[in-house]
């Protein structure tokens, strides 16, 4: 449980038109991002609401979800607010770039805002054309009144929202750009979406089509309802993209965003309902690469707050290779430093506010496949490992994980322990 401390609640005034957001954690205790004004009032306030929703909401076995504190991030050209839902399917990020911010950032940084009840009742009420100052951190308090100032919420951030951050940034990488629509076909294709499916977005022309079943180009879509929260977006969209990995026939994850101009909303919804993002095991071959824990701890002090991180210029400056770097970026995503944006096809760097991050204890296939290596289980028979009763050819192991999944959520325990006994020989 992290007990954060806010200087006051966030809130909008609104005679002043002054929105207020306060954080707490990050490099200094309340630090303070930004100050200034925000060129469209209305769409951020209604992008904030969606962020905010999506903490607060749990769409696979509904029940009161608490809402959840997202996180931000001042990279010193732009603000990022992110979020999981409550089931941790659904990913969420706001992305405010500088030409939609006229005002001084104070400091780079990341920790978890503010986003209370009050203030989303607030937020809905933000009209077209009204002018909005946004402060992003606590105003200057005397020392002597902390204490009697600081409103104490006992809000966690779960550590599954940290697994979430690794993997889903991984997934994305490997997405590619599968279809855009103008906003008006996008309003009549989410208006066409059955409210609970498994289908696939099929580009068509201009537009795209369901389908009951995979094909080329097509896009994963779980659980369709979970894109409402995009609906109240579309009359200020300039175009919805639609994002995917290669379509192999199996579930997959998915990247929907909507492109408001000088700001941009993501979601990233899990292959399935029942699944979430932080259980998909795409970090594991990363963390599973021999030289991953000290290039992590290269890479990691050369990381800067970029809002885009160039792994070529990475690569160059610590004389690693780039597949390398990649594997030192998915060690340094398990403590949520690093995350993917799909718009510009690049990482970027965060510090959530954890600390004595356990790898090993949040990856127990990583555990259990160094606990065989280390009992020397592994044994080769040519080109396939035998492990116990297990025999692994490739990336295809006889295990029962194997069986069910048929690599849909990583590798299982013996094929991990296989290219860790390959690495070493």
């Amino acid at each position: 449980m992290h007990s954060y401390a806010y200087v006051a609640d966030s809130r909008l005034d609104e005679t002043r038109r002054a929105l207020g957001l306060q954080t707490s954690g990050g490099r200094a205790p309340n630090p303070r991002f930004f100050t200034g004004f925000l060129a469209d009032a209305h769409q951020c306030a209604t992008a904030l609401l969606a962020v905010a929703k999506v903490a607060g909401t749990r769409y696979f076995q509904p029940t009161p979800e608490r809402l959840r504190d997202p996180v931000v991030t001042c990279d010193g050209d732009r603000l990022r607010f992110e979020s999981f839902s409550g089931c941790c399917g659904v990913y969420a990020r706001l992305d405010v770039l500088g030409e939609a911010l006229d005002g001084e950032v104070h400091d780079r940084g990341t920790t978890n805002v503010d986003v209370n009840e009050p203030l989303r009742r607030a937020l809905a009420r933000v009209t077209k054309g009204d002018p909005l100052h946004l402060t992003v951190g606590p105003d200057q308090v005397e020392v002597g009144t902390l204490d009697g100032a600081v409103v104490e919420k006992k809000v966690p951030l779960p550590a599954r929202w940290l697994r979430g951050f690794a993997e889903t940034q991984v997934l994305t990488s490997r997405f590619d750009l599968k279809a855009e629509l103008t906003a008006p076909d996008a309003q009549r294709f989410l208006k066409s979406l059955p409210k609970s499916a498994q289908v696939w977005a099929v580009p068509s022309g201009r537009t795209v089509r369901l389908s009951g079943a995979a094909s080329a180009g097509a896009v994963c879509l779980a659980g369709p309802n979970r894109l409402d929260t995009l609906v109240p977006l579309l009359r200020f969209a300039k175009a919805v993209r639609l994002y995917g990995p290669p379509a192999t026939g199996r579930p997959v994850a998915s990247g929907w965003e909507v492109d408001l101009g000088a700001q941009r909303l993501t979601l990233v919804l899990s292959p399935e309902v029942n699944r979430g993002l932080s259980g998909e095991g795409a970090v594991l071959d990363g963390l599973a690469a021999g030289d991953a824990d000290t290039d992590a701890e290269l890479i990691g002090a050369l990381l800067d707050f970029e809002p885009r991180v160039d792994i070529a210029d990475l690569a160059e400056r610590s004389g690693l290779t780039t597949a390398r770097v990649k594997d030192a970026l998915a060690q340094l995503g398990t403590a949520g430093r690093v995350g993917y944006d799909l718009a510009e096809a690049a990482y970027f760097h965060r510090e959530l506010p954890y600390s004595g991050v356990d790898v090993q204890a949040m990856n127990p296939r990583l555990r259990n496949a160094k606990a065989l290596v280390e009992q020397n289980a592994v044994r080769w028979d040519g080109d396939t490992a035998l492990i116990g009763e297990y025999r692994v050819s490739g990336d295809m192991c006889t295990c029962r994980w194997w069986a069910e999944y048929r690599g849909g959520r990583g590798k299982c325990k013996h094929v991990l322990a296989a290219d860790m006994s390959r690495g070493k020989a």
